[in-house]
């Protein structure tokens, strides 16, 4: 399991573990946050597409899907 700190989470660099459409490598753009200013979603980057996608910052933790870094 990945430890993560939500509010390190901006800039981070994420490699997903099985890729889709030959996006491996991904960034955090964006961290959204609710009424109390607790992270709630982070937006990633594709870097090879640029596409972005919205998950629960939670599920970085899942090692079978994530992993930190470039790898």
């Amino acid at each position: 399991m990945n430890r993560i700190n939500p509010d390190k989470l901006h800039h981070s660099k994420w490699t997903a573990t099985r890729p889709t459409a030959k996006e491996k490598h991904f960034i955090v753009v964006e961290l959204l946050r609710d009424e109390h200013e607790h992270v709630v979603q982070a937006v990633l980057e594709a870097v090879l597409t640029r596409r972005r996608i919205t998950l629960a910052w939670r599920d970085l933790n899942d090692d079978e899907h994530w992993q930190t870094g470039w790898r």
